[in-house]
């Protein structure tokens, strides 16, 4: 299934985030590609996670995106920005089966990297392993339906 994918990073998350860009446009990755929005940095000079991470959740909680990819230095200040909008779920992962588990049980929207913990080639598999992955619903779909405070 291909997808629009918006993403973005921080500074420590840069050098991932092009590699993935680039494996979504011409690479591994480009069977997943309906349009990609490269929502920055444009490039590794410092910048705040948080600017980045609101773009890319806005995109997917308004509906322009089918689904993101963040990268920082952690995972977890992208993520849990993210998780702050509407209808996001965003889930962290270090390795493919966290990725693929974050779709099918919890229908994560968003998938965040941690920079500083794994390989480009392992940001990689876990970003093919994230868009390869569809919802289960059934005993999940309650669960996620509790998720969202309204």
């Amino acid at each position: 299934m291909k997808y629009t994918i918006a993403i973005g990073s921080d500074h420590a998350g840069f050098d991932v985030k092009e590699r993935i860009v680039n494996a979504l446009n011409s690479g591994t990755l480009k069977e997943y590609n309906a349009g990609v929005s490269d929502m920055g940095p444009d490039s590794a000079d410092r910048v705040d996670y948080p600017d980045y991470a609101h773009k890319v959740a806005q995109a997917v909680s308004n509906g322009t995106c089918d689904l993101g990819i963040l990268i920082c230095g952690s995972g977890n200040g992208v993520c849990i920005t993210a998780n702050k909008h509407e209808g996001i779920r965003a889930g962290l992962a270090w390795d493919s089966e966290l990725a693929s588990l974050a779709r099918e049980h919890n229908d994560a929207n968003i998938i965040c990297l941690p920079a500083r913990f794994v390989s480009e080639e392992k940001a990689l598999e876990i970003a093919r392993a994230f868009l390869s992955s569809t919802f289960e619903g059934g005993r999940h779909q309650d669960r996620v339906q509790k998720i969202e405070m309204k």
